[in-house]
Protein backbone atom coordinates (compact mmCIF):
# COMPACT_ATOMS: atom_id res chain seq x y z
CA UNK A 1 0.00 0.00 0.00
CA UNK A 2 0.86 3.73 -0.65
CA UNK A 3 -0.05 6.69 0.66
CA UNK A 4 -1.99 9.62 -1.99
CA UNK A 5 0.46 12.12 -1.98
CA UNK A 6 1.37 15.28 -3.12
CA UNK A 7 3.91 15.99 -6.02
CA UNK A 8 5.26 17.19 -9.15
CA UNK A 9 3.86 14.68 -12.12
CA UNK A 10 5.31 15.05 -15.55
CA UNK A 11 3.71 13.00 -18.26
CA UNK A 12 6.85 12.20 -21.20
CA UNK A 13 5.79 10.95 -24.76
CA UNK A 14 8.52 9.33 -26.59
CA UNK A 15 9.23 9.25 -30.18
CA UNK A 16 11.86 8.04 -32.98
CA UNK A 17 13.05 11.38 -34.91
CA UNK A 18 15.44 12.02 -37.31
CA UNK A 19 18.06 15.13 -37.56
CA UNK A 20 17.94 17.69 -40.31
CA UNK A 21 19.57 20.39 -41.37
CA UNK A 22 17.83 24.64 -41.76
CA UNK A 23 18.12 23.65 -45.36
CA UNK A 24 19.84 21.89 -48.17
CA UNK A 25 19.80 22.81 -51.74
CA UNK A 26 21.52 21.18 -54.53
CA UNK A 27 22.44 23.06 -57.86
CA UNK A 28 22.43 21.78 -60.83
CA UNK A 29 24.44 22.56 -63.93
CA UNK A 30 22.35 24.59 -65.99
CA UNK A 31 23.23 23.87 -69.79
CA UNK A 32 25.43 20.98 -71.14
CA UNK A 33 29.19 21.67 -71.00
CA UNK A 34 32.67 21.10 -68.61
CA UNK A 35 33.34 22.12 -65.39
CA UNK A 36 35.48 25.07 -66.20
CA UNK A 37 37.04 25.61 -62.89
CA UNK A 38 35.61 24.78 -59.12
CA UNK A 39 35.67 26.80 -56.09
CA UNK A 40 35.66 24.71 -53.26
CA UNK A 41 36.07 20.96 -51.85
CA UNK A 42 34.10 18.42 -50.07
CA UNK A 43 33.35 19.97 -46.40
CA UNK A 44 34.54 23.63 -47.17
CA UNK A 45 32.27 25.87 -45.16
CA UNK A 46 31.17 29.35 -47.56
CA UNK A 47 29.15 31.78 -47.35
CA UNK A 48 26.02 33.00 -49.17
CA UNK A 49 26.85 34.38 -52.42
CA UNK A 50 30.06 32.69 -53.11
CA UNK A 51 31.51 31.56 -56.20
CA UNK A 52 31.40 27.62 -56.01
CA UNK A 53 31.85 26.28 -59.89
CA UNK A 54 32.11 27.84 -63.86
CA UNK A 55 30.69 25.93 -66.36
CA UNK A 56 32.10 26.59 -69.59
CA UNK A 57 29.23 26.60 -72.42
CA UNK A 58 29.27 26.87 -75.94
CA UNK A 59 25.52 25.55 -76.22
CA UNK A 60 24.30 28.23 -73.46
CA UNK A 61 26.76 31.31 -75.55
CA UNK A 62 25.06 30.24 -78.93
CA UNK A 63 21.45 30.15 -77.93
CA UNK A 64 21.92 33.46 -76.22
CA UNK A 65 23.65 34.58 -79.03
CA UNK A 66 20.81 33.48 -81.59
CA UNK A 67 17.73 34.48 -79.27
CA UNK A 68 19.34 38.22 -79.16
CA UNK A 69 19.30 37.84 -82.94
CA UNK A 70 15.89 36.51 -83.04
CA UNK A 71 14.78 39.67 -80.65
CA UNK A 72 16.95 41.93 -83.20
CA UNK A 73 14.37 40.82 -86.21
CA UNK A 74 11.38 40.83 -84.61
CA UNK A 75 11.82 44.27 -83.88
CA UNK A 76 12.10 45.91 -86.87
CA UNK A 77 8.99 47.55 -88.26
CA UNK A 78 6.51 46.25 -90.56
CA UNK A 79 5.32 49.12 -93.69
CA UNK A 80 2.98 48.76 -96.20
CA UNK A 81 3.76 52.56 -98.14
CA UNK A 82 2.81 54.81 -95.28
CA UNK A 83 0.30 57.10 -97.25
CA UNK A 84 -3.48 56.43 -97.85
CA UNK A 85 -4.74 54.91 -101.60
CA UNK A 86 -6.35 57.56 -103.69
CA UNK A 87 -7.62 56.71 -107.49
CA UNK A 88 -8.77 59.63 -109.36
CA UNK A 89 -9.75 60.16 -113.25
CA UNK A 90 -9.08 63.07 -115.32
CA UNK A 91 -11.75 65.46 -116.22
CA UNK A 92 -14.02 64.15 -119.22
CA UNK A 93 -13.81 67.01 -122.04
CA UNK A 94 -14.39 67.14 -125.50
CA UNK A 95 -11.28 67.50 -127.72
CA UNK A 96 -9.89 71.36 -128.27
CA UNK A 97 -9.61 70.02 -131.84
CA UNK A 98 -13.40 69.32 -132.60
CA UNK A 99 -14.17 73.18 -131.27
CA UNK A 100 -11.30 74.62 -133.50
CA UNK A 101 -12.87 72.98 -136.43
CA UNK A 102 -16.37 73.63 -135.51
CA UNK A 103 -15.61 77.33 -135.53
CA UNK A 104 -13.23 77.20 -138.83
CA UNK A 105 -16.40 75.72 -140.33
CA UNK A 106 -18.85 78.45 -138.97
CA UNK A 107 -16.27 81.10 -139.67
CA UNK A 108 -15.99 80.45 -143.50
CA UNK A 109 -19.37 80.02 -143.96
CA UNK A 110 -20.17 83.40 -143.03
CA UNK A 111 -17.38 84.50 -145.67
CA UNK A 112 -18.74 83.49 -148.03
CA UNK A 113 -22.25 84.31 -147.44
CA UNK A 114 -21.51 87.76 -147.07
CA UNK A 115 -20.47 87.55 -150.63
CA UNK A 116 -23.50 86.99 -151.92
CA UNK A 117 -24.56 90.15 -153.78
CA UNK A 118 -28.00 90.00 -152.79
CA UNK A 119 -28.13 91.95 -149.64
CA UNK A 120 -31.92 90.09 -148.46
CA UNK A 121 -30.18 86.40 -149.46
CA UNK A 122 -27.07 87.61 -147.73
CA UNK A 123 -28.77 88.33 -144.47
CA UNK A 124 -31.19 85.45 -144.39
CA UNK A 125 -28.32 83.46 -144.96
CA UNK A 126 -26.35 84.99 -142.20
CA UNK A 127 -28.68 84.40 -139.73
CA UNK A 128 -28.85 81.25 -140.35
CA UNK A 129 -25.52 80.71 -139.61
CA UNK A 130 -25.87 82.47 -136.26
CA UNK A 131 -29.11 80.53 -135.57
CA UNK A 132 -27.06 77.19 -136.35
CA UNK A 133 -23.74 78.47 -134.18
CA UNK A 134 -25.93 79.29 -131.15
CA UNK A 135 -27.56 76.06 -131.37
CA UNK A 136 -24.24 74.04 -131.83
CA UNK A 137 -23.02 75.97 -129.06
CA UNK A 138 -26.23 75.23 -126.54
CA UNK A 139 -25.40 71.36 -127.44
CA UNK A 140 -21.79 71.78 -127.03
CA UNK A 141 -22.97 73.17 -123.43
CA UNK A 142 -24.98 70.53 -122.31
CA UNK A 143 -22.51 67.87 -123.71
CA UNK A 144 -20.13 69.30 -121.22
CA UNK A 145 -22.46 69.46 -118.58
CA UNK A 146 -23.16 65.73 -119.27
CA UNK A 147 -19.37 64.76 -119.32
CA UNK A 148 -18.74 66.88 -115.91
CA UNK A 149 -21.44 64.68 -114.30
CA UNK A 150 -20.27 61.37 -115.62
CA UNK A 151 -17.09 62.46 -113.81
CA UNK A 152 -18.43 63.04 -110.69
CA UNK A 153 -20.20 60.20 -110.70
CA UNK A 154 -16.74 57.97 -111.62
CA UNK A 155 -14.58 60.10 -108.54
CA UNK A 156 -17.43 58.94 -106.19
CA UNK A 157 -17.30 55.56 -106.97
CA UNK A 158 -13.50 55.57 -107.05
CA UNK A 159 -13.45 57.60 -104.24
CA UNK A 160 -15.17 54.43 -101.93
CA UNK A 161 -13.45 52.18 -103.45
CA UNK A 162 -10.18 54.01 -102.24
CA UNK A 163 -11.36 54.47 -98.83
CA UNK A 164 -12.08 51.05 -98.47
CA UNK A 165 -8.76 49.67 -99.58
CA UNK A 166 -7.37 52.50 -96.90
CA UNK A 167 -9.39 51.14 -94.53
CA UNK A 168 -8.14 47.31 -95.43
CA UNK A 169 -4.82 48.42 -95.64
CA UNK A 170 -4.96 49.90 -92.38
CA UNK A 171 -6.54 47.06 -90.35
CA UNK A 172 -3.85 44.89 -92.17
CA UNK A 173 -1.41 46.96 -90.67
CA UNK A 174 -2.53 46.89 -87.12
CA UNK A 175 -3.12 43.46 -87.31
CA UNK A 176 0.66 43.01 -88.30
CA UNK A 177 1.59 45.58 -85.29
CA UNK A 178 -0.03 43.50 -83.07
CA UNK A 179 1.55 40.10 -84.62
CA UNK A 180 4.99 41.73 -84.35
CA UNK A 181 4.52 42.89 -80.56
CA UNK A 182 3.77 39.12 -79.36
CA UNK A 183 6.38 37.61 -81.43
CA UNK A 184 8.67 40.07 -79.46
CA UNK A 185 7.06 39.60 -76.37
CA UNK A 186 8.36 35.59 -77.25
CA UNK A 187 11.96 36.55 -78.14
CA UNK A 188 12.15 39.32 -75.31
CA UNK A 189 11.06 36.16 -72.99
CA UNK A 190 13.58 33.88 -75.01
CA UNK A 191 16.55 36.20 -74.44
CA UNK A 192 15.88 36.77 -70.56
CA UNK A 193 15.90 33.09 -69.74
CA UNK A 194 19.37 32.46 -72.31
CA UNK A 195 20.75 35.66 -70.17
CA UNK A 196 19.63 33.63 -67.13
CA UNK A 197 20.91 30.36 -68.05
CA UNK A 198 24.53 31.95 -69.06
CA UNK A 199 24.85 33.68 -65.43
CA UNK A 200 23.79 30.77 -63.40
CA UNK A 201 27.03 29.08 -65.92
CA UNK A 202 29.11 31.17 -62.39
CA UNK A 203 27.41 29.00 -59.54
CA UNK A 204 26.83 30.71 -56.58
CA UNK A 205 25.47 29.16 -52.76
CA UNK A 206 21.91 30.45 -52.42
CA UNK A 207 23.03 30.58 -48.65
CA UNK A 208 26.07 30.00 -46.16
CA UNK A 209 26.61 26.15 -45.21
CA UNK A 210 28.95 23.18 -45.73
CA UNK A 211 29.52 22.02 -49.41
CA UNK A 212 29.18 18.80 -50.56
CA UNK A 213 30.40 18.18 -54.00
CA UNK A 214 27.67 16.46 -56.01
CA UNK A 215 23.70 15.59 -54.94
CA UNK A 216 23.00 15.20 -51.59
CA UNK A 217 23.41 11.60 -49.94
CA UNK A 218 19.84 9.70 -49.33
CA UNK A 219 20.46 9.79 -45.64
CA UNK A 220 20.92 13.94 -45.63
CA UNK A 221 18.29 16.05 -44.03
CA UNK A 222 16.40 18.35 -46.37
CA UNK A 223 14.34 19.91 -43.72
CA UNK A 224 13.19 23.83 -44.76
CA UNK A 225 14.18 22.79 -48.88
CA UNK A 226 10.83 23.65 -50.39
CA UNK A 227 10.73 26.92 -48.60
CA UNK A 228 14.34 28.02 -49.99
CA UNK A 229 13.92 26.59 -54.16
CA UNK A 230 12.34 29.61 -54.96
CA UNK A 231 15.18 31.56 -53.32
CA UNK A 232 17.70 30.17 -55.96
CA UNK A 233 18.89 31.68 -58.89
CA UNK A 234 17.12 30.54 -62.21
CA UNK A 235 18.29 27.63 -63.89
CA UNK A 236 20.20 26.07 -60.88
CA UNK A 237 17.28 23.78 -60.62
CA UNK A 238 18.32 22.18 -63.76
CA UNK A 239 16.58 23.63 -66.88
CA UNK A 240 16.10 21.43 -70.25
CA UNK A 241 18.23 21.40 -72.66
CA UNK A 242 19.68 19.20 -75.90
CA UNK A 243 22.87 17.49 -74.79
CA UNK A 244 25.81 17.89 -76.72
CA UNK A 245 27.38 14.45 -78.05
CA UNK A 246 30.86 15.28 -75.38
CA UNK A 247 28.34 15.36 -72.47
CA UNK A 248 27.10 11.77 -73.13
CA UNK A 249 29.78 10.53 -70.98
CA UNK A 250 28.50 12.59 -68.05
CA UNK A 251 27.73 10.71 -64.81
CA UNK A 252 24.16 10.68 -64.23
CA UNK A 253 22.30 12.87 -61.52
CA UNK A 254 22.85 11.93 -58.09
CA UNK A 255 26.85 10.55 -58.61
CA UNK A 256 28.55 10.87 -55.74
CA UNK A 257 31.00 14.05 -55.07
CA UNK A 258 34.17 12.61 -56.24
CA UNK A 259 33.24 12.66 -59.80
CA UNK A 260 32.89 16.51 -59.81
CA UNK A 261 36.53 17.98 -60.70
CA UNK A 262 37.54 20.59 -63.72
CA UNK A 263 37.26 19.48 -66.74
CA UNK A 264 34.81 16.71 -66.28
CA UNK A 265 32.00 17.22 -68.73
CA UNK A 266 28.30 17.70 -67.39
CA UNK A 267 24.41 17.78 -68.86
CA UNK A 268 21.63 20.04 -68.05
CA UNK A 269 20.46 19.09 -64.95
CA UNK A 270 23.69 17.20 -63.67
CA UNK A 271 24.18 17.70 -59.58
CA UNK A 272 27.23 19.94 -59.50
CA UNK A 273 27.37 20.90 -55.30
CA UNK A 274 24.93 20.17 -52.40
CA UNK A 275 25.14 23.29 -49.76
CA UNK A 276 23.91 22.37 -46.36
CA UNK A 277 22.71 24.57 -43.48
CA UNK A 278 23.95 23.65 -40.61
CA UNK A 279 23.61 26.43 -38.07
CA UNK A 280 20.10 25.74 -37.03
CA UNK A 281 19.22 21.75 -36.39
CA UNK A 282 15.89 20.55 -36.87
CA UNK A 283 14.15 17.45 -35.75
CA UNK A 284 11.23 15.04 -37.61
CA UNK A 285 10.16 13.11 -35.20
CA UNK A 286 7.21 10.30 -35.54
CA UNK A 287 4.29 10.76 -32.72
CA UNK A 288 1.89 7.91 -32.44
CA UNK A 289 -1.74 8.97 -32.73
CA UNK A 290 -2.50 8.44 -29.45
CA UNK A 291 -0.39 10.76 -28.01
CA UNK A 292 -0.08 13.20 -30.87
CA UNK A 293 -3.16 15.08 -29.37
CA UNK A 294 -0.98 16.19 -26.12
CA UNK A 295 1.70 18.00 -28.22
CA UNK A 296 1.56 21.63 -28.67
CA UNK A 297 4.14 24.20 -30.35
CA UNK A 298 6.63 25.34 -27.79
CA UNK A 299 6.46 21.96 -26.11
CA UNK A 300 9.94 21.40 -24.73
CA UNK A 301 11.61 17.80 -25.13
CA UNK A 302 14.72 15.97 -24.35
CA UNK A 303 16.66 14.11 -26.78
CA UNK A 304 18.71 11.37 -26.84
CA UNK A 305 21.29 9.95 -30.08
CA UNK A 306 22.91 6.76 -30.48
CA UNK A 307 25.74 8.19 -31.40
CA UNK A 308 26.48 10.44 -28.39
CA UNK A 309 26.08 8.06 -25.48
CA UNK A 310 25.53 9.83 -22.21
CA UNK A 311 24.14 13.05 -23.39
CA UNK A 312 21.42 14.67 -23.47
CA UNK A 313 20.15 17.56 -25.58
CA UNK A 314 17.24 20.46 -25.28
CA UNK A 315 14.65 20.56 -27.67
CA UNK A 316 11.62 22.57 -28.19
CA UNK A 317 8.64 21.87 -30.89
CA UNK A 318 8.33 24.30 -33.50
CA UNK A 319 5.57 22.93 -35.51
CA UNK A 320 2.73 19.67 -35.47
CA UNK A 321 1.69 17.98 -38.56
CA UNK A 322 -1.46 16.95 -40.08
CA UNK A 323 -0.88 14.51 -42.40
CA UNK A 324 -1.11 11.25 -41.11
CA UNK A 325 1.84 8.30 -41.64
CA UNK A 326 1.00 4.12 -41.46
CA UNK A 327 3.18 2.59 -39.48
CA UNK A 328 4.83 -0.80 -39.73
CA UNK A 329 2.30 -2.72 -37.14
CA UNK A 330 -0.38 -0.69 -38.77
CA UNK A 331 -0.92 2.42 -36.53
CA UNK A 332 -0.45 5.72 -37.64
CA UNK A 333 1.74 8.98 -35.82
CA UNK A 334 1.90 11.94 -37.08
CA UNK A 335 4.85 14.52 -37.94
CA UNK A 336 6.44 16.72 -35.31
CA UNK A 337 9.49 19.51 -36.01
CA UNK A 338 11.32 20.54 -33.25
CA UNK A 339 14.38 22.99 -32.88
CA UNK A 340 17.43 20.90 -31.45
CA UNK A 341 18.92 22.98 -28.60
CA UNK A 342 22.40 22.09 -27.21
CA UNK A 343 23.20 18.93 -25.38
CA UNK A 344 25.41 18.20 -22.30
CA UNK A 345 27.03 14.98 -21.27
CA UNK A 346 26.13 13.47 -17.27
CA UNK A 347 29.01 15.01 -15.88
CA UNK A 348 27.87 18.54 -17.23
CA UNK A 349 30.64 18.93 -20.22
CA UNK A 350 29.31 19.90 -23.63
CA UNK A 351 28.09 17.43 -26.18
CA UNK A 352 28.87 17.90 -30.20
CA UNK A 353 26.18 18.70 -32.31
CA UNK A 354 24.97 16.10 -34.07
CA UNK A 355 24.92 15.50 -37.73
CA UNK A 356 22.17 15.99 -40.60
CA UNK A 357 20.65 11.97 -40.57
CA UNK A 358 21.23 10.73 -37.22
CA UNK A 359 18.43 8.99 -35.37
CA UNK A 360 17.42 10.15 -32.00
CA UNK A 361 14.83 9.31 -29.33
CA UNK A 362 12.80 12.48 -28.62
CA UNK A 363 10.87 12.75 -24.89
CA UNK A 364 8.13 15.33 -25.00
CA UNK A 365 7.30 17.25 -21.96
CA UNK A 366 3.73 17.41 -22.93
CA UNK A 367 2.01 17.73 -19.45
CA UNK A 368 3.35 18.82 -15.73
CA UNK A 369 1.66 19.44 -13.04
CA UNK A 370 3.07 20.91 -9.76
CA UNK A 371 2.15 20.44 -5.91
CA UNK A 372 -0.14 17.40 -7.46
CA UNK A 373 -2.74 14.89 -5.59
CA UNK A 374 -0.98 11.64 -6.93
CA UNK A 375 -0.57 7.81 -6.12
CA UNK A 376 1.68 5.47 -7.98
CA UNK A 377 1.53 4.02 -11.26
CA UNK A 378 0.95 0.84 -10.62
CA UNK A 379 -2.20 1.64 -8.13
CA UNK A 380 -4.00 2.94 -11.08
CA UNK A 381 -6.90 -0.39 -12.61
CA UNK A 382 -9.08 -0.02 -15.36
CA UNK A 383 -12.32 -1.53 -15.36
CA UNK A 384 -15.10 -1.37 -18.24
CA UNK A 385 -14.97 2.27 -19.14
CA UNK A 386 -13.79 3.00 -15.52
CA UNK A 387 -10.42 4.38 -14.16
CA UNK A 388 -10.03 2.98 -10.39
CA UNK A 389 -7.58 2.64 -7.30
CA UNK A 390 -8.39 0.25 -4.48
CA UNK A 391 -8.40 2.74 -1.36
CA UNK A 392 -8.34 1.66 1.91
CA UNK A 393 -11.10 1.94 4.61
CA UNK A 394 -11.27 0.55 7.95
CA UNK A 395 -8.98 -1.96 7.21
CA UNK A 396 -11.05 -3.06 3.91
CA UNK A 397 -10.87 -2.24 0.09
CA UNK A 398 -12.90 0.23 -1.61
CA UNK A 399 -13.44 1.26 -4.87
CA UNK A 400 -13.16 4.08 -5.99
CA UNK A 401 -13.54 5.65 -9.79
CA UNK A 402 -10.90 8.38 -10.34
CA UNK A 403 -9.81 10.78 -13.11
CA UNK A 404 -6.63 11.51 -14.14
CA UNK A 405 -4.47 14.19 -15.12
CA UNK A 406 -0.88 14.03 -16.05
CA UNK A 407 0.50 10.66 -16.72
CA UNK A 408 3.80 10.10 -15.42
CA UNK A 409 6.29 6.90 -15.33
CA UNK A 410 6.15 6.61 -11.55
CA UNK A 411 3.49 8.91 -10.20
CA UNK A 412 -0.17 9.87 -11.89
CA UNK A 413 -2.15 12.73 -11.22
CA UNK A 414 -5.51 12.05 -9.96
CA UNK A 415 -7.83 14.97 -10.12
CA UNK A 416 -11.08 13.43 -8.23
CA UNK A 417 -11.66 10.44 -6.15
CA UNK A 418 -8.94 10.39 -3.58
CA UNK A 419 -7.59 13.23 -1.28
CA UNK A 420 -3.94 13.65 0.25
CA UNK A 421 -3.25 11.01 3.23
CA UNK A 422 -5.34 8.18 2.22
CA UNK A 423 -3.70 5.06 1.53
CA UNK A 424 -4.54 2.62 -1.69
CA UNK A 425 -3.39 -0.26 -3.10
CA UNK A 426 -0.43 -0.66 -5.16
CA UNK A 427 0.20 -4.28 -5.25
CA UNK A 428 -2.01 -6.46 -7.11
CA UNK A 429 -4.50 -4.15 -7.30
CA UNK A 430 -5.97 -5.74 -10.20
CA UNK A 431 -6.94 -8.55 -8.36
CA UNK A 432 -8.63 -6.87 -5.44
CA UNK A 433 -12.38 -7.53 -4.71
CA UNK A 434 -14.72 -4.83 -3.02
CA UNK A 435 -14.53 -5.37 1.16
CA UNK A 436 -11.35 -7.15 1.04
CA UNK A 437 -9.58 -7.37 4.06
CA UNK A 438 -6.62 -5.60 3.77
CA UNK A 439 -3.76 -5.60 6.43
Amino acid sequence: MAVVTRTTVSEVVEAPATVGARATATLTAPASGTVARLYVQDGDTVKKGQILARISSPQARQQLSAARKADRQAARPVSFGGAPVSVRLPRLRLPNSLDAHVDRSFAQARKAARSIGDRAARTRLLAAIDAADKRQRAQRRALGEVLDGLTRSLDQALSQVSGQVSAGMSGLSASMASLRAASRSQTRAAVRAAEQTVDALVVRAPFGGVVTLGGASSGAGAAGLGALVSQLPAGLLGQAGASQAGAAAAAPAGRSGGTIATGVPVAAGDPLVTVTDVSVLTLSADVDETDVLLVRRGTPAEVEFDAVTGATYTAAVTGVGVTPKEGATGGVSYPVWLRLGRGAYDDGGAAPAPKPGMSAVVRLAVRRSENATAVPASAIVTSGRDTIVWAVRDGKAERRVVRLGAQGDAFVEILSGVSPGERVVVKGADAVRPGQSLS
